[in-house]
């Protein structure tokens, strides 16, 4: 916080706002006094409005920076696995080893979910999108766990938050199952994050299932890299729908709605279904002509980034990543595969991409990746949810644990103004 002053003149009155400064990023103005001048700020999408204080995650995009409590996404990613990162985002500080197990058992003891909640997926239709199954079941958790929880405490906001990180995968990959016709299965507390979530999704009580460590490795990066972006749509969804006071799981539940954007978490999913509409290798320079031209409503997905400017840091560990599930998977030569790096390598070397920025960004590989693994396009965002539920709860517990105010946006109105009804 600093004392700098800007000045606004409207009307012929010079109005002074306070500017605050963080520890990095660009210095804020506070225009909340304007409302006593009788005017408001617009920004439509609030693209250019700081609507909290927060310490979690920095992005900056000119420079492709992403931080969580600091530190540098791509460090994260090669030295933390995903449930050292939430104990990071929730607490602060990265775990000591006696933390970090105390941690990962006290998550793996809350893996189950009350047997009444199966029931509720059997209201669904069996070809309902996943993500309409996640909004429900998730919300439907303030139903099992309100009367004993008083989420101005401290220590219950702690349950609240070892239940979610332990139930997600349980319930995302019964959103799977149920899809599929399979049964359930229930959580190996044996296994470790990654390995229990691809245990429950294709497992089956016939047969033992083998985790392929590659894999489950793999599975891990994607939560990581996924497990929060700063105040995007979902998060200040979350953060919005907290400010009322509201149950932190119905908070969630609201989080996933937002996700389920296809301008927001369906970007992995719209990777997919744009290499199978290419379909095939020799199609490629027509659709990158189509992506060059500005009248052509042809768009490559998975290439450049809203928030970053330069390139996606959560990129280069992601590309590592996909050659080596390729690899593990022999997936090499998969036709659609084949179509990707092709993309990749122009994306990479043609001047237009490059002048322009267009680097391949982390849904572009995440995507891949999830096929490579067999999880269907329907599963993306599901999984995209369950790694970024740390993220939201880690905004609203931050939220709510300091004194702050219900959400209240203004408008610009344009309506009519007042008008008497007319006679009949």
């Amino acid at each position: 916080m600093t004392d700098k002053k800007a000045t606004l003149s409207v009307n012929g009155k010079t109005i002074e706002l306070p500017v605050y400064s963080g520890t990095t990023g660009p210095d804020v103005i506070d225009v909340r006094g304007l409302v006593e001048e009788g005017l408001f700020t617009y920004d439509p999408g609030f693209v250019s409005t700081a609507a909290c204080e927060s310490q979690i995650t920095y992005i900056d995009g000119a420079n492709g920076v992403l931080l969580h409590r600091g530190y540098p996404i791509e460090q994260l990613a090669e030295k933390s696995d995903y449930l050292e990162v939430c104990y990071l985002l929730i607490h602060g500080e990265l775990p000591t080893a006696e933390q970090a197990e105390e941690f990962r058992s006290t998550v793996k003891n809350h893996t189950m979910i009350h047997e009444q909640l199966r029931n509720f997926f059997n209201g669904f239709r069996r070809d309902a999108h996943p993500m309409a199954i996640m909004c429900g079941v998730v919300g439907a958790l303030s139903a099992f766990y309100h009367d004993t929880m008083d989420f101005s405490d401290e220590h219950h906001r702690e349950i609240a938050a070892f239940r979610l990180m332990a139930k997600m995968p349980t319930l995302a990959a019964m959103c799977y199952k149920y899809s599929t016709g399979q049964p359930f299965m229930y959580p190996r507390n044996d296994l470790d994050y990654a390995g229990n979530f691809l245990h429950m999704m294709f497992g089956t009580p016939c047969e033992p299932y083998q985790v392929n460590p590659v894999v489950a490795k793999a599975m891990d990066r994607i939560f990581v890299l996924h497990a929060d972006h700063e105040q995007n749509a979902s998060t200040s969804t979350v953060r919005l729908a907290g400010s009322s006071g509201a149950n932190p799981f119905a908070c969630i539940a609201s989080g996933i709605a937002a996700l389920w954007g296809p301008a927001h978490g369906g970007a992995n999913e719209a990777v997919l279904n744009m290499l199978l509409e290419i379909g095939d290798e020799s199609r490629i320079p027509e659709f990158i002509q189509r992506a060059k031209d500005k009248s052509d409503p042809f768009r490559l997905m998975g290439f450049g980034h809203r928030v970053y400017k330069n390139f996606d840091p959560r990129a280069k560990v992601m590309k590592q990543t996909c050659d080596d599930v390729l690899k593990e998977l022999g997936c090499e030569n998969d036709p659609l595969f084949r179509i990707a790096r092709e993309l990749e390598r122009i994306a990479l070397e043609d001047p237009y991409f490059v002048e322009k920025k267009l680097y391949p960004n982390v849904d572009f590989y995440s995507g891949i990746i999830l096929r490579a693994v067999g999880i269907p396009v329907s599963m993306f965002t599901v999984i995209f949810a369950m790694a970024r539920t740390i993220g939201w709860f880690s905004h609203w517990h931050e939220m709510v644990s300091s004194s702050y105010r219900i959400g209240r946006p203004r408008q610009l109105y344009t309506g009519h103004t007042t008008r008497d009804y007319p006679s009949k």
